[in-house]
């Protein structure tokens, strides 16, 4: 093989690629065909990184993977399995986050390439940001069913990750989600609302009220953990368990029928009474078989059939059940609060199929089935395994295009799209010319951009999680206004700066963050800086981001929700497609 590599690719060419340090971000459907690629190509000095762990779901598309692996990390025996195609390569695995602050600048300034095989955007923004820094070259890629993409990124060369806008998510009324759902898509948003509401950070879910407010909700008493509750004792679990059901599904549903808020509803809600669905006396004894290990828990990665519509008393077992799981465990318990949904995580997506059912049970909607359910809730497109390796390959062409040096990146590689079908041309490949980087763009352009927030009502933890976490994708915000700084992250921050996170902006100290004021933004594990003309504007209470970044506009957007994530399969594409 040796040989041929040699002849192919000229042995200037081969001895580049020995020699070359590769670090491939992801381990999962593209990210295998990559590594078996990379290794048969002559590139023997590997870094693997990924977090994730093996899933029964992965093996039919990640090929590196059999049934004896489920559970173990990808990264970990992505390299056992890459070294038997060649023992002399070196590969070092981490079964890590990339977030993490050792895979900081000096890290990747190690590397004469990096490849991206992610499916989350977040994590695809940090490693843009950090190739931008360190001036290494990035090869990005994505599929979505039988569609997918590769482009390179360089700095000052190519445009990059955040230049372009990313597909807009569908949207839906809040008060549809709350109030009048009618689709199984509505009940499956609120579940999601609520997993975040019951273990995630609750003050994020739109179902939170705050319990000092002038009319509280029924349920909120009963989703609230006190401290008081020995959650070591099952029966305190399962107690807490039914006080949630029945403060969703029944006591809420009730007072919003004697309110006559259903009055123009084609049907009227049912609650739905727990007697009436199942005997709490045998689920109480289930719970104790299971605690005590005489009995497995029934989960639906077992024996169900994910395509099964549950009947209504199984999705009150698995209702019950997922939060007796979460809130019994020490090692789920002690997380409570800090949870995100992922649709990969079986108990989350058991909690949010069984949720949602009930929640479409109460509004006389069809239930539908955990796979469905998934489905929606991920917003998944079936990953295609041969698109994964066609956009593996891609990868491993541009990377050789890079390595021979002979032009500038920008002018030697491509952006290549392929299609499901053929065009008009009779191709499915289509590669097109690199496009340069976007002079407004945040990451890889500096500038100065408006943000219109409410500065008198929304506070510095909510700037910061929503604003710079969730919209710009920072991973430890740095905030100063003028020569002071009012909060920072990371290894060296200042701990009593946190006594300002419960501040609404305005009242930050100094002249705090009101209208027309400047905020320097930084992130030192990114090497990413960003100034923000903020702009106060008065938000309604059913919108659904309380800012508008990029644009100040005077007007409020529409009463919408985010309801679907952006990346819609194990690879997603990074932009639109030039089709």
């Amino acid at each position: 093989m040796t040989a041929h590599l040699k002849q192919a690719l000229g042995e200037e060419t081969y001895n580049t690629i020995q020699n070359a340090k590769i670090l491939v971000v992801g381990a999962g459907g593209i990210g295998c065909e990559l590594l078996k690629n990379l290794v048969h190509s002559g590139f023997v000095n590997l870094h693997i990184i990924d977090l994730d762990t093996i899933d029964v779901s992965n093996l039919n598309r990640q090929f590196l993977f059999r049934s004896k692996h489920v559970t173990k990390s990808k990264a970990m025996i992505a390299k056992e399995v890459v070294n038997s195609f060649n023992p002399n390569a070196k590969i070092q695995a981490h079964y890590k986050n990339i977030k993490s602050s050792e895979f900081g600048i000096s890290f990747f300034k190690e590397f004469s390439l990096v490849f991206n095989a992610l499916d989350n955007i977040d994590a695809r923004k940090h490693v843009n940001r950090l190739c931008l820094s360190t001036n290494v070259p990035l090869i990005e890629s994505g599929t979505t069913g039988y569609l997918g993409q590769v482009s390179v990124i360089r700095k000052g060369e190519t445009e990059c990750y955040e230049c372009t806008p990313k597909i807009t998510s569908k949207v839906y009324p809040i008060c549809t989600i709350r109030s009048t759902p009618d689709k199984i898509v509505h009940c499956i948003v609120w579940a999601k609302e609520c997993y975040k509401l019951l273990f995630g950070k609750m003050e994020d879910s739109m179902l939170w009220e705050d319990p000092n407010g002038h009319e509280t909700s029924t349920f909120m008493p009963l989703v609230t953990r006190s401290t008081s509750m020995d959650f070591d004792d099952i029966q305190v679990c399962e107690q807490y368990a039914w006080g949630v059901f029945r403060g969703l599904f029944e006591h809420e549903i009730k007072k919003k029928i004697e309110m006559n808020l259903y009055k123009t509803a084609e049907k009227t809600p049912n609650p739905l009474v727990l007697e009436d669905i199942v005997d709490i006396a045998l689920l109480s004894e289930r719970n104790r078989l299971y605690n005590s290990g005489q009995v497995a828990v029934p989960t639906v990665s077992g024996e169900q059939d994910p395509r099964d519509i549950w009947s209504l008393s199984m999705c009150v077992e698995y209702f019950q059940s997922c939060i007796v799981r979460m809130v019994h465990k020490e090692a789920t318990r002690q997380h409570l609060g800090t949870f995100e949904f992922d649709k990969d995580d079986s108990l989350a997506m058991e909690f949010i199929t069984a949720a949602a059912n009930l929640r479409a049970a109460v509004f006389n909607i069809p239930r539908d089935s955990f796979f469905n359910c998934k489905g929606i809730a991920g917003n998944i497109v079936p990953a295609i395994a041969t698109t994964n390796a066609i956009v593996a390959g891609l990868q491993v062409l541009e990377a050789f295009r890079i390595l021979q040096g002979h032009e500038p990146i920008s002018q030697a590689c491509h952006y290549t799209y392929c299609n499901q079908m053929w065009d008009s041309r009779g191709v499915l490949l289509n590669p097109v010319k690199l496009s340069p980087p976007n002079t407004s763009c945040l990451a890889c352009s500096q500038h100065v951009t408006d943000l219109a927030i409410d500065t008198e009502r929304t506070t510095l933890r909510q700037f910061i999680s929503r604003v710079l976490k969730g919209k710009l994708g920072m991973n430890e915000p740095t905030i100063s206004i003028g020569a002071s700084t009012i909060y920072e992250e990371g290894e060296c921050a200042e701990a009593s700066l946190s006594v300002h996170l419960d501040k609404v902006l305005s009242a930050l100290p100094g002249s705090g963050i009101r209208h027309d004021t400047i905020v320097l933004i930084e992130d030192f594990s990114q090497d990413f800086q960003c100034q923000l003309h903020v702009s106060h504007c008065e938000f309604d209470e059913e919108t659904a981001e309380h800012f508008i970044i990029g644009t100040c506009k005077k007007t409020c957007p529409p009463e919408t929700v985010e309801i679907v994530p952006t990346a819609s399969t194990d690879e997603s594409p990074h932009k639109r497609r030039r089709l």
